[in-house]
């Protein structure tokens, strides 16, 4: 089974078997606070299907569990051409995040009656307001769908599609109003130095982190060839994290874990968490974390 990666240098998983000569000994481990998937068990016999989606596979790398983690789904989709959805999100409270890894996606943003067929664009508006408008998005094509949004999806090229979906419940509060959906592209986004690391370790935000309106970011945290985090991260937040590029060590609750592009993390609230970066190029993953919002004292 052969790993692909494409010039853009997001990892895009290939499916297929492995032959039946290969060992069974593999890295997957499911534990009481996180989660180990790695690619190699990204094959064709553990793809889902979904409604009103045509020509369209994809794995399911979270989805809400009692006892582990709660906020969101992560799908890793894979769309042929001429594929996609006019009925995509059947959820009217479920925010989204598209993340686009290979292939050109034509994605709809807005009733059909209030969207112009003739406008398109690749980010959006000047604004960076992605409604009443069709955008074509390729590699590194990051999209914000907001709850109860209407939206369509499909295949625009001659080859597969493949990007992340995230999807969260939107926790609305009183006297802030929900955000509009928006696209943009990695590349648009500056990315920030974390403190006293001289940009060994980096984070692209695509939400500003003091805009309380959104209660779920999805960013890329980069780091170079040794860089580290240097403690055991222990906090609230649950993560869905997607390996993009290289490979590192991951402490997580007490064990190392290997880890390289393709594979996924799922952690759930209070895990620590810390990592090394390999070499020899950079490590790079997309991350979901849950924030700004009060902690529900209601009974599970």
């Amino acid at each position: 089974m052969s790993e692909s990666v494409p010039a853009s240098g997001y990892h895009v998983p290939s499916g297929g078997l492995p032959g039946q000569h290969e060992l069974l000994t593999g890295r997957a481990v499911t534990t009481e606070s996180y989660a180990v998937i790695p690619r190699g068990v990204l094959t064709d016999i553990v793809t889902s299907f979904l409604p009103h989606w045509e020509g369209t596979r994809l794995w399911v790398l979270a989805r809400p569990m009692s006892g582990f983690s709660t906020t969101f789904s992560h799908y890793l989709m894979d769309v042929e051409p001429g594929g996609g959805s006019t009925r995509p999100e059947p959820d009217e409270s479920a925010e989204g995040v598209l993340f686009v890894v290979d292939g050109r996606v034509r994605l709809t943003i807005g009733r059909r009656d209030e969207a112009n067929p003739g406008e398109s664009s690749a980010a959006g508006g000047s604004d960076g307001s992605g409604r009443g408008a069709t955008h074509e998005l390729d590699a590194g094509g990051y999209a914000w769908l907001a709850p109860g949004e209407r939206w369509t999806l499909e295949n625009a090229s001659d080859a597969p599609l493949r990007f992340h979906w995230l999807r969260k419940r939107y926790e609305p509060v009183d006297g802030l109003d929900v955000p509009e959906s928006f696209v943009t592209r990695e590349a648009d986004a500056v990315p920030s130095d974390m403190p006293d690391t001289d940009g060994g370790w980096t984070t692209t935000r695509f939400v500003d982190p003091a805009d309380l309106r959104h209660d779920m970011h999805v960013n890329i945290v980069s780091f170079a060839p040794g860089a580290t985090i240097p403690f055991a991260e222990t906090h609230v937040m649950e993560h869905g994290l997607y390996m993009l590029e290289g490979k590192a060590v991951y402490r997580l609750n007490q064990d190392w874990v290997e880890v390289e592009a393709g594979d996924y993390l799922w952690l759930r609230a209070f895990c620590p968490q810390a990592c090394y970066a390999g070499g020899p190029g950079r490590f790079r993953y997309l991350l979901y974390k849950d924030v700004n919002r009060h902690m529900s004292l209601a009974a599970p």
